[in-house]
């Protein structure tokens, strides 16, 4: 169908594409690439069947948009979720339980060859997981294609930014979240989501700087990491940039300090616990604090009208509970994403 005839008032329609969309992935602008993946995952899981959830909410998400009015016409298309990826993540996830049961209690892993051949398993599985999203990421940029990446947890996303590595010659990362993901192999899970920026960071040299906003649960290793990254990773912790709003600073007074810190290409990886909880429950790890969604809204709104250039994004970490809350606002934030990101590339 021409999206130019579509008619935004009507129902959605469940056998239509993401948003109620009959898009097809030829005649999309945007492709999402849905990474249906938990394994590492160190505390709740059900994020891995977040594409298929927040597939079924987008279709209640109206499609006017104040900031960039009739972007959706461009056309986007989340792709089918891969189930033999679910079936693998799956299956290690149960073996990472095991796995992280074990450490929990002080045993050495060493001393159990189970345990060994287990973690071994395990970090094949996410080399293979990320060579996988490379391909998959690298042949639609081939394809001249706008990507972006839905997990899943937060480890999924490496494979991409390696595609765009080779894309583009430096570019900066603004991360929305709760934690630092600093962290160096961590639970021994070498490609863990608490270590997705450390690897990228350690891996991916085009990577020029790291922007972190809303941080509020990490540990000495991934200060002290920062404190020696030489300016490469800045980070705005939600302790002081609450402080500062409660001595006098305004939302816009801060985010044109992030703004500032920000290279001209951007990549943006959104970690849902970045959100306040209240919007994201049943989110891997949620952590009281965060913002509202339209406070992430109005500073990526800042980084478009910067003049920046948006290279791409991923959404992840979305739970999975007894009510659709979490995917509601996840369709949500994944719409205003998707607006955004194209607007910018017009």
């Amino acid at each position: 169908m021409d999206l130019s005839q579509y008619d935004p008032n009507g129902v959605g329609n469940p056998n239509n594409n993401i948003f109620g969309l009959p898009s097809t992935e030829e005649n999309a602008r945007l492709v999402i690439i849905p990474v249906p993946w938990e394994v590492t995952v160190s505390y709740s899981a059900g994020t891995a069947r977040a594409a298929d959830n927040i597939m079924k909410a987008s279709m209640q998400v109206d499609l006017y948009d104040a900031d960039y009015h009739n972007v959706w016409k461009q056309g986007y298309y989340l792709q089918e979720v891969d189930k033999k990826i679910l079936l693998k993540s799956d299956y290690l996830r149960k073996e990472a339980e095991l796995y992280i049961d074990y450490i929990s209690n002080g045993e050495i892993l060493e001393k159990n060859n189970f345990m060994c051949k287990s973690l071994r398993e395990i970090n094949e599985g996410s080399k293979f997981l990320n060579n996988w999203v490379y391909l998959q990421a690298s042949e639609l940029l081939g394809k001249g294609k706008l990507v972006a990446l839905l997990g899943g947890d937060h480890s999924t996303p490496f494979g991409f930014i390696k595609a765009l590595a080779e894309k583009y010659a430096s570019f900066g990362i603004l991360q929305i979240d709760a934690h630092c993901d600093l962290r160096k192999a961590y639970e021994g899970f070498t490609y863990s989501h608490a270590s997705i920026m450390y690897n990228v960071l350690n891996e991916i040299p085009q990577v020029s700087k790291l922007v972190q906003v809303g941080i509020r649960d990490y540990c000495d290793e991934e200060v002290d990491y920062i404190n020696d990254s030489n300016g490469r990773v800045v980070t705005f912790f939600d302790q002081r940039l609450k402080e500062e709003q409660y001595e006098g600073s305004i939302w816009k007074q801060q985010v044109d300090r992030i703004i500032a810190e920000l290279p001209e290409l951007v990549y943006i990886s959104y970690d849902i616990d970045g959100l306040d909880p209240k919007l994201c429950p049943n989110t891997g790890t949620p952590v009281q604090g965060g913002f509202e969604a339209e406070a992430v809204n109005y500073l990526f709104r800042k980084v478009h009208e910067s003049g920046r250039k948006i290279i791409g994004f991923d959404l992840n970490e979305v739970g999975v509970g007894d009510s659709e809350w979490d995917a509601n606002v996840g369709a949500r934030v994944l719409y205003n994403l998707c607006n955004l990101f194209t607007a910018n590339n017009l």
